[in-house]
């Protein structure tokens, strides 16, 4: 008896409900599926299912092997899967959610190299800062901005995000440099409002790094629009390094208070399932891991080196 093909006719029995529907997912005899589990049973030495006429019982040693046997299952499963996506290559269309900001700022170059690593991949990248159901909306992977919350989707780490409190120098010259927290209940702070029940987002950075809720006759669900305001002199902002990471390396921004700089976010590719994951998530995955340097290319500003990746 294969004790593979045993334990898997044991779960198929367990999680179909029955012999005969196990058979048919099986695609083999009700009476061959009995077989291997009664051969298991006895191999263990221990009863898994107290049967009836109708219907079928776990004993409590059948509920704990069944838990593990389903990981062990799943674990051949999945290395059956890695081991056939290194012979046909990653391929079909990958189905992309991602926030609009970062996308239209850093995302194209990623992609474009994915696909020539990857030509046999197409990309469906669609722009949300709004939090998607991967599964509901048939995305494969979905990247996201934030501290995230512990869920049933998987969360890979890329990279660290970076918020700076910035101004203009022209506000600065005309409104002052604010050295303390205090000072700045007399400053104007350009309010990114979308999300605002979200702690990741920066009108919450705001509230919680200055302890003064935002003022100010300017807001805006988008951060490129406020970057282009600050630069204007329209007043102090709190946003992510990758959106005005440029103009504070040309001069257009200047950092303020660094000291009270608020400790950084992550992007995150998130996806649904580890279990059989396909081979052109799992490498899109591995290509973004690294890709924008470490740290991002985009927080050069500090180091006076050049703004795109290697």
């Amino acid at each position: 008896m294969d004790r593979i093909d045993a334990m898997r006719a044991f779960v198929t029995v367990v999680t179909e409900g029955g012999f005969t529907r196990a058979a048919e997912k099986l695609g083999m005899s009700p009476q061959l599926v009995s077989k291997y589990v009664s051969r298991l049973e006895e191999r263990l030495g221990v009863r898994l299912l107290n049967r009836t006429t109708r219907k079928i019982h776990l004993t409590e040693a059948g509920t704990r092997y069944a838990q593990r046997a389903q990981l062990v299952l799943d674990d051949i499963d999945d290395m059956d899967s890695q081991l056939n996506d290194l012979q046909e290559g990653a391929q079909g269309q990958l189905r992309i959610s991602a926030p609009v900001s970062f996308s239209t700022l850093h995302l194209s170059p990623l992609l474009c190299d994915f696909q020539r690593a990857h030509p046999s991949v197409s990309v469906d990248l669609q722009l949300n800062d709004r939090k998607v159901d991967i599964v509901e909306e048939g995305f494969d992977i979905a990247l996201r901005i934030g501290r995230l919350k512990s869920s049933s989707m998987i969360a890979k780490f890329i990279v660290p995000i970076r918020l700076v409190m910035c101004a203009s120098p022209a506000y600065l010259t005309q409104h002052g440099m604010p050295s303390t927290l205090e000072e700045l209940k007399n400053h104007r702070y350009l309010h990114y409002s979308y999300m605002e029940d979200n702690n990741s987002f920066p009108a919450h950075e705001w509230r919680r790094t200055t302890g003064l809720e935002p003022r100010g006759n300017m807001v805006s669900n988008n951060g490129e629009v406020l970057v282009k305001a600050a630069i204007e002199g329209a007043g102090i902002i709190i946003q992510p390094t990758f959106i005005c990471g440029p103009a504070i390396a040309e001069g257009k921004l200047k950092v303020i208070l660094s000291q009270y700089e608020p400790d950084a976010m992550g992007l995150y590719a998130v996806y649904a399932h580890r279990k059989l994951l396909a081979s052109k998530v799992r490498c899109f995955i591995d290509f973004m891991e690294g890709y924008f340097g470490d740290p991002p290319y985009w927080d050069s500003f500090d180091r006076g080196r050049s703004h795109s990746p290697e």
